[in-house]
């Protein structure tokens, strides 16, 4: 068996493919070995593999959230409903069946996205139709999905990117409102588009990433992703409206900050905070339910697709981290074995 091995903490070039085993191991109980066809590349690898995201306690240490693939194999216990032969996705060790219309590579891009927007911007915050949504960094692997999964339930998407191609290819998703957050005030813009409203009851997903090009912002009314530095942090409570959310799901600034109160006593603001990889078993289940009741349906229906940039061969995991951390890329990057 081969897989992507981090020789040590450090850039791109530390990653290797390697021999990691003789033979396929055993499934567990309740477990399922998977060949797999794709793996989808995710901000959290890059930081795991500068050594400041450790795999939790026994899980894999090889780095890699997603993947897709055909069972080979079952273990004691599994649901009657999978079958040795059965195509499917694994996020966080859960399995989805690849949707139908969708290529078992490409279906490698939906897992991870789609249980982290779902579980937070929805499970948790509760975004709902009528409302609108603010995404910072709309052409990432999140943004993508989640300016396709809001549209479809009848939300008004906002967006902001650092470049005219991203901004298009945003609007090409369905994005109503594409501010380049290079040229624009995005907090201006927004009060200019929602008539001096500002952001009404929203959800806001503050999420730090390794460039200026990665801003996002998901939410109920609206989504944030920045930096964690006092400047931006409180532009983006600033931006709230009266019983706003702000939902932190990482971060890369730093997680100190200075943070001004008076604005969410004044607006009674909630910051809520969140991630997959630690959750239990029992949870992660439940939201893998819930994203193949609520999302896979859209998925089949063609309403949301996967968007994938790049493919690289395993042999080049190192340029695929690379591509990921210049954010150059619009959508999702996977590794084909």
């Amino acid at each position: 068996m081969r897989a992507v091995v981090i020789a040590r903490a450090g850039g791109p070039e530390v990653l290797e493919e390697r021999d990691v085993g003789e033979g396929l191991p055993p499934p567990g109980e309740g477990e399922v070995l998977v060949g797999v066809s794709a793996a989808g590349v995710n901000r959290a690898d890059t930081v795991q593999r500068q050594g400041r995201y450790p795999a939790p306690p026994g899980a894999s240490p090889y780095p890699g959230l997603e993947c897709s693939g055909t069972i080979l194999a079952l273990g004691p216990n599994v649901p009657s409903r999978w079958a040795v032969g059965d195509q499917v996705v694994v996020p966080a060790g859960q399995l989805l069946p690849v949707p139908e219309g969708v290529s078992l590579t490409d279906a490698a891009g939906l897992p991870e996205v789609a249980c982290t927007v779902w579980s937070t911007v929805f499970m948790t915050s509760h975004l709902s139709p009528g409302e609108s949504f603010l995404i910072h960094g709309g052409s990432s692997g999140i943004g993508t999905f989640a300016i396709q999964i809001a549209k479809h339930l009848g939300i008004k998407v906002f967006v902001t990117a650092g470049s005219e191609e991203k901004l298009a290819a945003c609007k090409g998703l369905g994005a109503d409102v594409c501010i380049n957050y290079k040229t624009e005030d995005f907090v201006a813009r927004v009060k200019e588009e929602t008539n001096g409203k500002g952001i009404s009851h929203a959800l806001t997903i503050f999420v730090c990433l390794f460039s200026p090009e990665n801003w996002y912002l998901y939410a109920d009314r609206f989504l944030i992703k920045a930096f964690l530095n006092g400047t931006v942090y409180n532009r983006n409570l600033n931006s709230l409206a009266v019983d706003g959310r702000l939902f932190i799901i990482g971060f890369q600034g730093g997680a100190v900050t200075e943070v001004n109160l008076q604005p969410m006593l004044a607006r009674r603001l909630t910051i809520q905070a969140a991630g997959l990889r630690n959750r239990s078993l029992d949870n992660k289940a439940l939201i893998v339910s819930e994203v193949e009741k609520n999302v896979w349906p859209a998925v089949v229906q063609g309403k949301v697709k996967p968007v994938i940039y790049k493919t690289f061969p395993l042999s080049e995991a190192a340029e695929a981290h690379k591509l990921m951390e210049e954010s150059s890329h619009i959508g999702k990057i996977l590794l084909i074995p």
